[in-house]
């Protein structure tokens, strides 16, 4: 259950911190803003930073041994950059770069995910993917880039919760199990 409560999490901290943030616009300015250093929601944004990344590895880990789990765990792993190199000091080029592996990473769970799925289970999870990818490409050439990132995050975010709660749903669905280790079908 900490898999689906982590992205929780995170969009919890980043739609109250944001609405209540005074000076802060949600559809133009990016998260990483309400964890910037000096910033007063700094600690509950980093707090949430850290939910983030310990259910990201907690579904990579859930996912095991579907090759899923290393993108999801890389996944986490990110969080944990983003929340250590806070904007406003001397790293924002590594805040970036450690934010842009994170948004590829996300983007890829569910693509990565989906040549395990029924075929309408891969066509959704190819679209979140491919949704996040474009949600987060636009937020870097618009003005409402805070609206685009939220977008993007939210979609594949969504979709890794729904993956997460489906695992305690059915630990040897299709999804966890690799076609090569597929459960003997019973004796008749």
């Amino acid at each position: 259950m900490g898999a689906a409560c982590g992205p929780i999490a995170f969009a919890t901290a980043w739609a109250v911190l944001g609405a209540g943030a005074g000076g802060y616009d949600p559809t133009r300015d990016a998260i990483s803003r309400l964890a910037e250093l000096g910033a007063p929601t700094r600690p509950a944004m980093t707090a949430g930073l850290l939910a983030l990344a310990a259910g990201m590895g907690l579904y990579g880990l859930a996912r095991r041994p579907d090759p899923v789990w290393a993108v999801a765990v890389a996944n986490g792993l990110t969080a944990l950059a983003v929340a250590g190199l806070p904007l406003g000091g001397r790293v924002d080029t590594a805040h970036g770069v450690a934010a842009a592996l994170g948004y590829i990473t996300l983007a890829a769970i569910p693509v990565v995910s989906a040549r395990r799925l029924p075929p309408a289970q891969a066509r959704a999870a190819v679209a979140a993917g491919a949704v996040c990818a474009l949600c987060l490409v636009a937020s870097a050439l618009v003005e409402r880039s805070g609206l685009f990132q939220r977008l993007g995050l939210a979609v594949a975010q969504g979709w890794v919760v729904v993956s997460a709660v489906g695992l305690l749903r059915s630990p040897t669905s299709s999804s966890t199990t690799p076609p090569d280790r597929a459960p003997a079908a019973p004796p008749r």
